[in-house]
């Protein structure tokens, strides 16, 4: 099967979605993924997106209170 519609959301974004990273610097890359940095959303490249995502979820459980469980004995 054809793959017609493929990047017509991206079509009709101003350079069809690539610009300039503001985490990595890096240019003419598809700047998609909203993100909110420090209260403030910017759009970021996919590479950016998913180290994001990433750090979150190590930070994540380490920030977690611990368990009621291990507490009582």
């Amino acid at each position: 099967m054809s793959k017609n519609h493929r990047g017509t959301g991206l079509r009709t974004l101003p350079e069809h979605g690539r610009g300039v990273c503001p985490i990595c610097k890096k240019s003419d890359i598809k700047v998609i993924y909203e993100v909110e940095v420090d209260g403030q959303k910017i759009k970021v490249c996919k590479y950016c997106n998913a180290a994001l995502k990433n750090k979150a979820k190590k930070a994540g459980p380490a920030n977690a209170a611990p368990a009621a469980d291990s507490t009582a004995q």
